[in-house]
């Protein structure tokens, strides 16, 4: 046979193989189209896929399943690879494990975890951590029979007799709370549905204070009271929040003197007490709600202290008579600074401790009471996290407090505020070869479209780092003045030991820089947080720490509205992208006033109803701007029974994309139909959302084992 004939049957059996898989790839299931006319502002907007909204339809659980039976299909070929991922990543963990203690009340609290359990034990220790353990909870037996189970909040009463703890086995967010005897471990009868899951003790050791969720919206909008041993039914209602852009919650004080009702909205304050010895008087109002004014408290001795944005846009620190709360009578402590922001504070009896923030990093700062010297704490790398833990008691000189960075694992820490010494009480172990010194973190500062300079931080494993080559995973938040603090994560090892450069890209919209960071990401500035992010990918690519063409993005919930914009404004700077949870039927959402935390939210993206949020919010909500386009890979994630971002937001926009765009990269929508917006509850069990994840974007650079 010559060599042209034998040329000729290779062509024809490479042409067999392509046309046998072409047969056998599964289509991609196409939403059905039932337009929907939706007008305000004398604009119509045509919504083909309104009809997914319906939970309860059949077609709509079809089309889901549809969608996962694909997801499944396409990502067959490296269900090998995700169970390696998922084994290794579980293989990291120290399966039996302990947190530390903490003193409150006589006896030592803490946590622990038992082989594959997916769930903690909850235990005490009276006086000694020598004493007998006492399992309060043990959630591995309460969760069985369940899909999901969840532990909200925990409290025992003042005299260490009752426990009452809250549980939701729906992933909606609905908690209800259960008591239980801590002498003959009894389940009382006593239950309270719907609620937020946080239990305020009063100190008659009998009286608890709760919040409910409103039937429809699920915000937090009523406070009861309720008496161990009678009928929830008859709780009496202390307080109810009328205004529905505001969320309630309870609490009691440091010093267990006083228990707070507090209400919040995006720009706004108020808070409401009495004394915790006295839980049927009647609840004052502390200062009078106004626009723009924000403030927190907490109590010792003769004084409330006050952390406020009372002519202070970064915040400032204040104290108050008890006798005198109206903000007229505050007090300045520590004062606004321009460069500084108060993020919050721990009051012992001879130290104050505050947390700041600057240059986007957080900072420990330590003062005394009587000689009113100070000095801040040393952390020693150049991108870290650290934060004031748990520190109940006020009789000490020891300030617990928390530290990690994208090497350092997870580490609890003992402060001496007189001798200044430090104990490591614990550092996260990491089981396996982990060496933090094979591993590089650095902090830079990438430049925006405006000129801003964006705090970017970033780690690789050192003998995989080429310059130029290596596959980047960028991820961000950017949204609710909420930080993407660094942190460690054995997970993340899966990534860096096979090249690839992890990155955050600290966007406005977050408040890592201070309070005009987040003011300069939100309603009509919103799209800072896009081009920032946007810049940060550049950025990076023209830095050498990620190849052009190996470019993936990840960001989830309000993150995912990030990666729906990113997409629709620049596809080309990405090869995949995954939007978990994602926000991204901005305008409708925001219309609908029956949705959870829509009202809340006016003034984080604007209120529709005005002309001029509508006209902007159109400009980039994800789902109203998909377009006629190529796409990098999407993989994305939901919940059906999500109550923070509506599953129907991400199925919408996935077939929406799905018809319109030009190329042939892949779609895949993945719905979760047991769980919520945190998704899997098991410590373990949700490691598989992550295997699936980090597949994903492998497969793309042919990345296997």
């Amino acid at each position: 046979m010559n060599t042209k004939s034998i040329l000729s049957i290779a062509v024809l059996c490479l042409m067999a193989v392509a046309c046998t898989q072409k047969a056998t790839m599964p289509k991609a299931p196409v939403a059905k189209k039932i337009p929907k006319e939706l007008t305000i502002h004398n604009d119509t907007r045509i919504d083909n896929y309104y009809w997914l909204n319906q939970r309860e339809d059949s077609a709509v659980i079809n089309y889901l399943t549809a969608e996962n039976e694909y997801t499944d299909a396409i990502m067959q070929h490296t269900e090998d690879f995700q169970t390696k991922l998922f084994d290794e990543m579980v293989a990291r963990i120290k399966k039996t494990d302990e947190s530390v203690p903490v003193k409150l009340n006589g006896f030592y609290y803490y946590s622990r975890t038992e082989g594959d359990a997916e769930y903690p034990f909850y235990c005490r220790k009276k006086e000694s951590l020598k004493a007998d353990e006492q399992i309060m909870l043990n959630v591995p037996k309460m969760a069985k029979g369940y899909s999901y189970f969840s532990i909200g909040n925990y409290s025992v009463c003042e005299n260490n007799k009752i426990l009452a703890y809250s549980e939701d086995t729906l992933s909606r967010r609905k908690y209800t709370i259960k008591f239980k005897s801590l002498i003959d471990n009894k389940v009382y009868s006593d239950e309270i549905g719907n609620t937020t899951g946080g239990i305020t003790w009063a100190n008659d050791n009998k009286t608890i204070f709760y919040t409910v969720k409103h039937p429809e919206t699920l915000l937090p909008y009523r406070v009861y009271k309720h008496v161990l041993g009678t009928s929830a039914d008859k709780d009496e209602l202390v307080y109810e929040e009328k205004d529905n852009t505001f969320y309630t919650f309870c609490y009691k004080t440091k010093s267990k003197k006083y228990i707070m009702i507090g209400v919040s909205s995006t720009v706004s304050t108020e808070y409401r007490y009495i004394d915790a010895s006295k839980p049927n008087s009647k609840f004052k109002v502390f200062q009078a709600r106004e626009r723009d004014l924000e403030y927190e408290i907490d109590h010792f001795k003769d004084h409330f202290y006050i952390r406020t944005n009372y002519l202070a846009k970064n915040f400032r620190l204040m104290k108050t008579p008890v006798n005198k709360t109206d903000k007229n009578n505050w007090v300045e402590m520590i004062p606004n600074r321009e460069d500084v922001f108060l993020s919050n504070f721990e009051i012992f009896q001879n130290y104050l401790v505050v947390g700041e923030r600057k240059n986007g990093l957080n900072q420990l700062r330590i003062r005394n009471w009587k000689t009113d010297e100070e000095h801040y704490l040393d952390f020693g790398e150049e991108t870290y996290d650290a934060w004031i833990s748990a520190n109940p008691e006020f009789e000490t000189n020891i300030l617990r407090y928390g530290y990690t960075s994208l090497t350092t694992p997870s580490s609890t820490i003992d402060y001496d505020m007189i001798s200044k010494e430090k104990t490591l009480l614990k550092q996260q172990e990491v089981l396996g070869d982990f060496n933090k010194e094979n591993y590089e973190s650095k902090r830079l500062w990438a430049i925006a479209k405006d000129g801003t300079k964006v705090p970017i931080s970033l780690v690789y494993r050192k003998d995989k780092f080429k310059k130029g080559t290596n596959p980047l995973w960028l991820s961000a938040y950017g949204s609710y003045g909420s930080n993407s603090d660094v942190y460690f994560s054995s997970v993340r090892l899966s990534l860096l030991d096979r090249g690839f450069v992890v990155a955050t890209a600290h966007v406005r919209g977050g408040q890592e820089m201070g309070r005009y960071w987040y003011e300069d990401g939100k309603l009509l500035k919103k799209k800072n947080t896009f081009t920032d992010f946007n810049s940060c990918a550049e950025y990076l690519i023209t830095e050498g720490y990620a190849s052009k063409d190996k470019v993936f993005a990840w960001g989830g919930s309000a993150g995912g509205l990030l990666m729906g914009a990113i997409v629709n404004m620049k596809p080309e700077l990405y090869k995949g992208v995954i939007a978990a949870v994602p926000f991204v039927d901005v305008v409708t959402t925001m219309l609908d006033e029956s949705i959870p935390l829509t009202t809340g939210e006016f003034d984080e993206w604007g209120n529709p109803k005005n002309k001029e949020y509508y006209d902007y919010m159109l400009s980039y909500s994800p789902y109203d701007n998909v377009k006629a386009q190529d796409y990098p890979a999407l993989l994305v994630t939901t919940g059906l029974h999500d109550s923070q971002v509506q599953y129907w937001e991400p199925a919408k926009w996935v077939a929406k994309l799905r018809d319109m765009k030009t190329d042939h990269n892949r779609l895949l929508l993945k719905t979760n139909m047991d769980f919520g917006h945190g998704g899997a509850s098991g410590r373990f069990e949700r490691l598989h959302e992550v295997a699936l994840e980090y597949a994903f974007v492998m497969d793309l650079v042919g990345i296997n084992e």
